[in-house]
């Protein structure tokens, strides 16, 4: 993954996060519960690793899928 760019956090409230889980079913549903919750960069693919992987970026200020 590129390195976390200060562009990515310049304000408070955004976040950087790298989920990593045994599957890829795994790691879209933590994806697709995060957008529900946070504003977020959505479903991203995911990063060819031995384990499934996605990097997601968020504004947890801002209200997600679910409350807007």
């Amino acid at each position: 993954m590129k390195p976390i760019d200060e562009q990515h956090i310049a304000e408070p409230g955004l976040v950087v996060l790298d989920i990593t889980g045994g599957d890829e079913d795994t790691v879209r549903a933590v994806m697709a519960a995060l957008e529900e919750r946070w504003a977020t960069s959505g479903i991203v693919p995911m990063i060819p690793a031995s384990q499934a992987s996605a990097r997601i970026y968020a504004d947890v200020l801002r209200p997600g899928r679910e409350s807007t």
